[in-house]
Protein backbone atom coordinates (compact mmCIF):
# COMPACT_ATOMS: atom_id res chain seq x y z
CA UNK A 1 0.00 0.00 0.00
CA UNK A 2 2.76 2.62 0.84
CA UNK A 3 4.61 1.81 -2.09
CA UNK A 4 1.63 2.31 -4.65
CA UNK A 5 1.54 6.38 -3.14
CA UNK A 6 5.28 6.88 -3.23
CA UNK A 7 5.08 6.26 -7.19
CA UNK A 8 2.79 9.25 -7.55
CA UNK A 9 5.12 11.25 -6.11
CA UNK A 10 8.34 10.54 -9.21
CA UNK A 11 5.39 11.71 -12.05
CA UNK A 12 4.46 14.47 -10.20
CA UNK A 13 8.28 16.25 -9.82
CA UNK A 14 9.29 15.16 -13.37
CA UNK A 15 6.18 16.74 -14.23
CA UNK A 16 6.97 19.62 -11.97
CA UNK A 17 10.82 19.58 -13.08
CA UNK A 18 9.64 20.09 -16.92
CA UNK A 19 7.26 22.50 -16.36
CA UNK A 20 9.94 24.63 -14.57
CA UNK A 21 12.27 24.23 -17.40
CA UNK A 22 10.16 24.82 -19.65
CA UNK A 23 8.97 28.51 -17.91
CA UNK A 24 12.92 29.28 -17.51
CA UNK A 25 13.26 28.60 -21.19
CA UNK A 26 10.50 30.58 -22.53
CA UNK A 27 11.20 34.01 -20.20
CA UNK A 28 15.11 33.75 -21.52
CA UNK A 29 13.52 33.46 -24.98
CA UNK A 30 11.03 36.50 -23.73
CA UNK A 31 14.25 38.37 -22.66
CA UNK A 32 16.17 37.55 -25.39
CA UNK A 33 14.06 38.69 -28.35
CA UNK A 34 11.82 41.32 -27.12
CA UNK A 35 13.56 43.32 -24.58
CA UNK A 36 12.14 44.69 -21.04
CA UNK A 37 8.76 46.41 -22.11
CA UNK A 38 8.25 48.02 -18.17
CA UNK A 39 12.34 49.66 -18.08
CA UNK A 40 12.58 53.35 -19.29
CA UNK A 41 15.39 54.25 -21.27
CA UNK A 42 15.52 57.71 -19.72
CA UNK A 43 15.33 56.42 -16.33
CA UNK A 44 18.67 57.37 -14.54
CA UNK A 45 18.30 60.68 -15.93
CA UNK A 46 14.59 60.84 -14.65
CA UNK A 47 15.85 59.41 -11.24
CA UNK A 48 18.66 62.08 -11.22
CA UNK A 49 16.07 64.52 -11.67
CA UNK A 50 13.32 63.45 -8.95
CA UNK A 51 16.40 63.99 -6.17
CA UNK A 52 17.21 66.62 -8.10
CA UNK A 53 13.35 68.14 -7.50
CA UNK A 54 12.99 66.38 -3.94
CA UNK A 55 16.14 68.91 -2.86
CA UNK A 56 14.60 72.17 -4.69
CA UNK A 57 11.47 71.77 -3.57
CA UNK A 58 12.93 71.10 0.90
CA UNK A 59 14.99 74.37 -0.33
CA UNK A 60 11.99 76.07 -1.67
CA UNK A 61 9.77 74.62 2.22
CA UNK A 62 13.23 76.26 3.97
CA UNK A 63 12.62 79.94 1.93
CA UNK A 64 8.57 79.23 2.44
CA UNK A 65 8.30 80.31 -1.16
CA UNK A 66 4.66 79.95 -2.13
CA UNK A 67 3.02 80.18 -6.07
CA UNK A 68 -0.57 80.98 -6.63
CA UNK A 69 -0.93 80.82 -10.27
CA UNK A 70 -3.88 82.97 -12.23
CA UNK A 71 -5.10 82.74 -15.44
CA UNK A 72 -7.30 85.24 -16.99
CA UNK A 73 -8.09 85.01 -21.11
CA UNK A 74 -4.81 84.06 -22.43
CA UNK A 75 -2.21 85.41 -19.66
CA UNK A 76 -1.38 83.47 -16.83
CA UNK A 77 -0.48 85.83 -13.97
CA UNK A 78 1.96 83.56 -11.14
CA UNK A 79 2.27 85.53 -7.64
CA UNK A 80 5.22 84.45 -6.22
CA UNK A 81 4.92 84.86 -1.93
CA UNK A 82 7.51 84.09 0.79
CA UNK A 83 6.72 82.67 4.50
CA UNK A 84 5.45 86.40 5.75
CA UNK A 85 3.42 86.78 2.54
CA UNK A 86 5.55 89.58 1.59
CA UNK A 87 6.15 89.39 -2.53
CA UNK A 88 9.27 88.02 -3.92
CA UNK A 89 10.68 90.02 -6.54
CA UNK A 90 13.78 89.87 -8.89
CA UNK A 91 13.26 86.07 -9.19
CA UNK A 92 13.63 84.87 -12.65
CA UNK A 93 10.96 82.69 -13.90
CA UNK A 94 10.45 80.24 -17.20
CA UNK A 95 8.06 78.18 -17.89
CA UNK A 96 7.78 74.86 -20.09
CA UNK A 97 4.84 73.48 -21.65
CA UNK A 98 4.17 69.63 -22.09
CA UNK A 99 1.73 70.09 -25.32
CA UNK A 100 1.96 67.96 -28.79
CA UNK A 101 1.91 71.15 -30.66
CA UNK A 102 5.27 72.86 -28.99
CA UNK A 103 9.02 71.52 -29.06
CA UNK A 104 9.96 69.26 -26.06
CA UNK A 105 12.57 72.25 -25.32
CA UNK A 106 10.27 75.57 -25.90
CA UNK A 107 10.91 77.21 -22.76
CA UNK A 108 9.27 80.75 -22.48
CA UNK A 109 10.06 83.41 -19.72
CA UNK A 110 7.74 85.26 -17.32
CA UNK A 111 8.28 89.35 -16.45
CA UNK A 112 7.94 90.65 -13.58
CA UNK A 113 4.87 92.84 -13.83
CA UNK A 114 4.76 93.84 -9.95
CA UNK A 115 6.24 93.00 -7.04
CA UNK A 116 6.29 89.28 -7.05
CA UNK A 117 3.42 89.03 -9.85
CA UNK A 118 5.12 87.25 -12.88
CA UNK A 119 3.29 87.22 -16.34
CA UNK A 120 2.83 85.43 -19.15
CA UNK A 121 0.33 85.70 -22.69
CA UNK A 122 -0.05 82.16 -23.24
CA UNK A 123 0.56 80.75 -26.73
CA UNK A 124 -2.41 80.76 -29.35
CA UNK A 125 -2.19 76.94 -29.70
CA UNK A 126 -2.30 75.98 -26.31
CA UNK A 127 -5.92 74.60 -25.53
CA UNK A 128 -7.57 72.00 -23.65
CA UNK A 129 -6.06 70.81 -20.19
CA UNK A 130 -1.74 71.34 -20.83
CA UNK A 131 0.78 70.11 -17.97
CA UNK A 132 3.53 72.45 -16.88
CA UNK A 133 6.27 72.92 -15.24
CA UNK A 134 7.42 76.48 -13.93
CA UNK A 135 10.97 76.86 -12.45
CA UNK A 136 11.55 80.44 -9.80
CA UNK A 137 15.31 81.19 -9.47
CA UNK A 138 16.66 83.87 -7.33
CA UNK A 139 20.09 84.03 -5.58
CA UNK A 140 20.94 80.49 -6.61
CA UNK A 141 17.43 79.63 -4.54
CA UNK A 142 15.31 77.61 -6.71
CA UNK A 143 11.68 76.06 -6.76
CA UNK A 144 10.51 74.08 -9.29
CA UNK A 145 6.54 73.62 -9.56
CA UNK A 146 4.45 71.15 -11.89
CA UNK A 147 1.26 71.99 -12.63
CA UNK A 148 -2.23 71.49 -14.59
CA UNK A 149 -3.55 74.21 -16.98
CA UNK A 150 -7.08 74.43 -18.05
CA UNK A 151 -8.51 76.50 -21.32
Amino acid sequence: MARAQTSIYKPLIFILLLSFLAFSAWSAWQASHLGSQVTDRDYYSKGLKYNTTLVEKRAAEVLGWTVTPQIDQRTLTLALHDTHRDPVSGAQVEISFYHPTLPEDAIFPLSEVAAGRYQLDLPADLSGSVRAAVRFERDQARLTRQMQINF
